[in-house]
């Protein structure tokens, strides 16, 4: 793909930043501060970094509007949320790819299948009866798209990912290699000898603008579905079961494990390795910081952490000792504080 330009007048506009410098300047990459050079755009976040800024070969970068810089040696562009003006020139710079129309001869698409004239079918896909695939998809090699998906216009299913039977996507989804989407939920019932599968009749329905991540699965309902609302972005490796709802704009990031008939509100997010336990009502706006373990309903947004922070393998050692302790510790805690009290209760002589 040739490297495109765009002037820092229009960057400024196209992301409504206040400019100070050369409007016609182009602007043809993005880094970070200690890479960038002549034509770069960089972005400086936090003012706690604002040392590196003396040293950046940088044409412009995005800073805090709360920042005030003199003589700088490039130009600036200030506006309240510099992280979201990098990715957004990011973004424009390196657009996202757009389907070259068109069924590769080696994939296998059932004859009761609707796939939109403007839609790109790679190499060795197979799409099954009664599927959908809308307008502006691309479809990866390998990827396989079961009976009765529906795929909204402009997704796309990288190559190797896996959709299963009666999926539903929105508009714009993107699907990551090796992920698979629909499979049954780990749903048994156990007898006196052995457990019995039990079926699982729903489906996924994935909203609008969702993204998910390589090697993620997310399991269809029971009964219900198993939904993910728009905006919602999922890391790689992580594991959504059965009948789980999660909010819009929620994130969650890789090795997390959510599990059956959870609910999770909108606008949570979730750090690498939280385990949340099933059936739970979790209220929107909740952050979870790493390996968080979530056993019971929140009911009130915030941050919740759990889990021990490493520590030197003496110290942690001798603090598992102290863990095993602390039963017997609070005995004797509790049987000093009755005799305190019923020292007390006693008059002077």
């Amino acid at each position: 793909m040739a490297k495109q330009s765009i002037s820092l007048g229009e960057l400024a506009e196209r992301t409504g930043s206040r400019l100070e410098g050369d409007a016609t300047t182009p602007i043809d990459a993005v880094a970070p501060l200690e890479q960038a050079q002549s034509g770069s755009l960089s972005f400086l976040a936090n003012p706690r970094y604002r040392h590196a800024l003396a040293h950046t070969q940088a044409s412009a970068v995005v800073v805090p509007e709360s920042l005030v810089l003199e003589d700088a040696g490039f130009a600036r562009l200030y506006h309240a949320n510099p992280y979201w003006v990098f990715a957004h020139i990011a973004r424009l710079l390196h657009p996202l790819p757009v389907a070259t129309p068109g069924v590769h001869p080696s994939a296998v698409v059932d004859a009761q299948a609707e796939v939109a004239a403007d839609a790109e079918i790679g190499p060795g896909v197979h799409i099954g009866a009664g599927s959908q695939i809308g307008g502006g998809c691309i479809i990866g090699a390998g990827a396989v798209i079961a009976e009765s998906v529906v795929i909204g216009a402009a997704s796309r299913i990288e190559s190797n990912a896996t959709v299963l039977a009666g999926t539903v996507m929105g508009e714009r989804v993107h699907i990551a290699a090796g992920a698979v989407i629909g499979a049954d939920g780990f749903g048994f019932a156990h007898a006196d000898t052995h457990w019995e599968a039990v079926p699982q009749l729903g489906r996924v329905v994935l909203g609008d603008d969702v993204a998910i991540g390589a090697n993620t699965t997310i399991d269809r309902g029971s009964q219900g579905d198993t939904v993910i609302e728009t905006g919602c972005k999922l890391d790689n490796l992580v594991h959504i079961a059965h009948n789980v709802h999660i909010g819009a704009h929620t994130v969650i990031a890789a090795a997390s494990g959510i599990s059956g008939s959870t609910r999770l509100g909108a606008h949570c997010a979730l750090g690498g390795q939280v385990g949340i336990a099933g059936h739970l009502e979790i209220v929107g706006g909740c952050t979870f910081t790493g390996m968080t373990m979530v056993t019971g309903h929140i009911r009130e947004p915030g941050v919740y952490s759990s889990g021990i922070p490493a520590a030197s393998n003496r110290q942690w050692r001798r603090n598992a000792v102290r863990f095993g302790q602390l039963e017997s510790m609070a005995r004797r805690l509790d049987a000093l504080e009755k005799q305190f009290d019923k020292a007390r209760e006693q008059p002077d002589e």
